[in-house]
């Protein structure tokens, strides 16, 4: 049993291995950067959860990108450290958009860890009309649903903010939960309007500058995606993998 662990996390770390270069260049460019906020800030348990998080997020969204099953266990990790961050700012939404993240991509990750990898490159889907119809008004369902009642209930000084921020993530995680392609579109809007959010928070002296920083970093990795990754065309043609073809 203890040899059967040893190999299940060498085979973990493995799945570091493999990556586009672009995806290790936007990574230590990542650490570079939230480095330098956290030396030049005051060190605190919000700032020092809040860097760890982003680094580890960060690493989450590029093995996402990179179809590595590793992805899971780092999303989950990150995620606590971005509910703690959430909490401290006041920015409830965001705090259930990661309890949404650990539902519908880390845990099911973590628990076909061994198939994920084949699994999602080899049976990638993309939107017909009706996936289009359907995600947009659920956004638009969510976001209103979610304002109002996080707005009514709570005293999140950003409530419509948070809330499209939350509803386009949401829709972002169920999409690729269910392997649809199109999920980076909504990533990058949820990666702008997460900019926004974490940029007023900040501006309203309720959070560092990292969650802002990290939120365009997380845009960075969406753009890349879209060249490199097994999500698209592209970045298959270049791994020699079969074309999505619907």
């Amino acid at each position: 049993m203890e040899r059967e662990h040893e190999n299940y996390f060498v085979w973990l770390f493995n799945q570091l291995k493999g990556w586009p270069i672009q995806n290790y260049c936007l990574w230590f460019f990542a650490f570079g950067f939230q480095l330098a906020l956290l030396i030049q800030a005051k060190v605190t348990s919000v700032t020092l959860i809040t860097f760890i998080g982003t680094l580890l997020g960060t690493l989450c969204v590029l093995a996402i990108n990179a179809t590595k099953a590793i992805n899971g266990w780092l999303g989950l990790v990150s995620a606590a450290c971005f509910i703690y961050a959430g909490w401290s700012a006041k920015n409830y939404l965001s705090i259930f958009e990661q309890i949404a993240y650990i539902a519908t991509l880390d845990l099911p990750v973590i628990l076909s860890v061994k198939s994920w990898n084949n699994d999602t490159k080899n049976h990638l889907r993309k939107f017909g009309s009706k996936e289009w119809l359907i995600a947009i008004v659920g956004t638009l369902l969510v976001y209103v649903v979610s304002g109002y009642l996080i707005g009514k209930f709570t005293n999140d000084p950003r409530p419509w903010v948070d809330a499209i921020s939350f509803a386009i993530s949401l829709t972002a995680g169920i999409m690729c939960f269910m392997r649809y392609n199109n999920q980076y579109f909504w990533w990058t809007a949820s990666g702008v309007f997460q900019l926004i959010l974490w940029g007023i928070t900040y501006a309203e002296g309720d959070a560092n500058l990292a969650m802002a920083i990290n939120s365009l970093i997380y845009v960075a990795n969406d753009v890349l995606a879209f060249t490199v990754s097994p999500w698209f065309n592209m970045g298959r043609r270049h791994a020699g993998l079969k074309e999505i073809s619907k």
